[in-house]
């Protein structure tokens, strides 16, 4: 049961991030609404308005069939302009900070329910003028679902007038930093939580059995209670070996067991790997890293050059990093003390050394940033973290930082600038 709740929570956050989700499942509910009110309408529902509060309802067949013709012909214009606002912030997003930021932005919820709101109502209001036969008797007339109509158009202003404010501030480089910084934040306090220490250490898997993934994609997930039963029952030991996030091709070597095993339970594990056509950073924190330097970056690089979102995505990566650092880099999994599952992660260097390989690269002339990954760096040397081997690998990183910083800084007021910073580091530069 815990398998199929995962899965379908693995689901449910893929075509979540799908521009058509919300949209799609607000129309229906949309025609079911019509649908809803027309049945009503054969129940004399205006009749009984028209008896009562006649103020409410509309009495005129040509005035219904007019209102409800100028409502469906603005909620086309509406939906056509704000789908082009979007196309536009999608194109704006991915040329001026990262494509890989896509999938974020469109699953932006706020968005899709906006959207969602537009086609219902315009569904709406097409099945209802539908509905609407030629009579001359009034009682006939959907003289309520009319004034429904009204409503929900009116409502579709207001959420215009709430859309072209959120799209405006969500194409702001800040929001959107923030957004990914809160959901890696999430994904990596609740990884933390639940991590069990290293207890004692995995025993050596160089000589185990391996066996190879029966299908290709992005490796998101896989259902630890399931493997840890298997691993019991059969009393073999698993090593996952593939990091989550990375892409799985079909016949590579995908897990380890200590014991050789049958054709039935090579299925059975392999059933409860998770894969995915994408990336989202609620399966896999990594992406968060892998987003925010992408986009430092892109900030750096010629065509852009914004020192100013460098800047801000850097501050954004410390705290990360700072958070990363009380993760240990083994993750082992354990029933009653008993270490049963190794799973292969990136380890604190790799992920580091990943991040400044891509920023030294457009970065390392620039002693303004480079002054603020120094700063970065000494804030991070001060952190707590779960494995003190972590600030050895603060300090190479400075170490190869600083050397391409000499290579490259061409002002001897920079480099002393820069030296300055390495006093706390108790480390020289070559040429000072």
């Amino acid at each position: 049961m815990k398998q199929l709740f995962r899965k379908l929570r693995t689901f449910l956050n893929t075509i979540e991030s799908q521009i058509a989700f919300y949209p799609t499942i607000i129309a229906i509910c949309g025609c079911l609404f019509a649908f809803i009110l027309i049945y009503l309408e054969s129940l004399g529902i205006s009749r009984y308005l028209r008896e009562n509060l006649p103020m409410l309802v509309l009495d005129n067949e040509e005035t219904a069939r007019s209102l409800l013709s100028v409502f469906i012909g603005g909620l086309i214009s509406l939906m056509v302009f704000s789908f082009s606002m979007v196309m536009v912030l999608l194109n704006q997003a991915s040329s001026n900070f990262s494509p890989r930021i896509l999938p974020g932005l469109i699953s932006n919820r706020k968005h899709q329910l906006v959207l969602g709101v537009f086609l219902a109502t315009l569904l709406y209001c097409i099945f209802i003028l539908v509905s609407i036969a030629p009579t001359a008797d009034k009682d006939k007339i959907p003289g309520f679902s009319v004034l429904i109509s009204i409503i929900l158009t009116v409502f579709c202003l207001a959420a215009f007038v709430y859309f072209i404010h959120s799209i405006s501030q969500s194409i702001q480089i800040n929001n959107i930093l923030e957004g990914i910084f809160n959901t890696s934040k999430v994904r990596l306090m609740d990884i933390i939580k639940n991590q069990e220490l290293n207890k004692n250490k995995f025993p050596d898997t160089s000589n185990w059995h391996s066996y190879n993934s029966n299908r290709s994609g992005y490796f998101q997930n896989t259902s630890i209670d399931a493997l840890l039963k298997i691993s019991q029952k059969k009393e073999s030991k698993l090593k996952i070996l593939v990091a989550k996030g990375n892409f799985v091709l079909h016949g590579v070597p995908l897990f380890s067991s200590e014991k050789e095993l049958d054709e039935e339970t090579i299925n059975d594990i392999l059933s409860t790997f998770i894969f995915g056509k994408g990336e989202l950073i609620e399966n896999n924190y990594v992406l968060a890293f892998k987003q925010i330097t992408e986009i430092t970056v892109k900030a750096m690089s010629p065509g852009i050059n914004d020192p100013g979102t460098a800047l801000n995505a850097i501050d954004y990566l410390t705290e990360l990093l700072a958070i990363r650092m009380k993760k240990e880099d083994v993750s082992i999994h354990f029933i009653e003390d008993e270490a049963l599952i190794y799973q292969t992660s990136i380890s604190f260097e790799e992920l580091l050394y990943n991040i400044m390989a891509s920023i030294r690269l457009y970065c390392k002339h620039d002693i303004i940033i480079i002054q603020k990954l120094m700063v970065m760096f000494r804030f991070l040397h001060f952190q707590e973290c779960i494995d003190n081997t972590y600030k050895k690998v603060i300090l190479e990183e400075v170490k190869t930082l600083i050397n391409d910083a000499e290579n490259n800084l061409t002002s001897n007021r920079d480099k002393e600038a820069l030296s300055k910073q390495l006093n706390f580091f108790n480390i020289k530069m070559k040429n000072t």
